[in-house]
């Protein structure tokens, strides 16, 4: 199995929790934040949803820089809009991924505000600096809805609230 198939079946793996967690996030929850320096919920919830897309960013792109391309957020008010917000980013990374050679993967990628450069590294380590922040901001997710009494589904094994592999 080559480093693309691995990449293709971690991304398939993933999703499948990712769904989950985002499903549960409760909408009249969405300004909620568990303490004044975290995001609201929507913010990350939305985050997580779009983190996929860095995938076609990192194989389409030499660099990302916030100084010329600000983040917008894109308009979510429900779940299925969460949900469809990761799909499409699914979709963007399976079909970039598909389309791309492990050449492609020995590339440099910038993140960059200006002349600050934040990460200067390879396509493929962008690539797994992006499902690590997809894990990142879920287990988060997770620490929000665990205040809120929502129970957690498991990721990688049982949770205290779902005994199942």
């Amino acid at each position: 199995m080559n480093i693309i198939e691995l990449l293709l079946t971690e991304l398939a793996q993933e999703a499948i929790v990712t769904r989950k967690m985002l499903a549960l996030v409760p909408v009249d929850k969405f300004d909620w934040a568990p303490h004044e320096k975290s995001m609201k919920m929507k913010a990350l919830a939305t985050h997580i949803a779009e983190l996929p897309g860095w995938i076609k960013l990192a194989l389409t792109t030499k660099e990302l820089d916030f100084a010329t391309a600000p983040y917008e957020p894109v308009p979510v008010a429900t779940n299925n809009d969460l949900l469809s917000i990761l799909e499409k980013s699914l979709e963007e990374a399976k079909s970039s991924l598909a389309q791309a050679t492990e050449e492609d993967l020995n590339g440099r990628w910038l993140l960059r505000t200006g002349d600050t450069i934040h990460a200067d590294m390879s396509v493929y380590e962008m690539i797994r600096v992006s499902y690590s922040q997809v894990s990142h901001h879920r287990a988060q997710l997770g620490v929000y809805l665990r205040l809120l009494n929502i129970p957690i589904p498991g990721s990688y094994g049982p949770s205290a609230d779902d005994q199942n592999f």
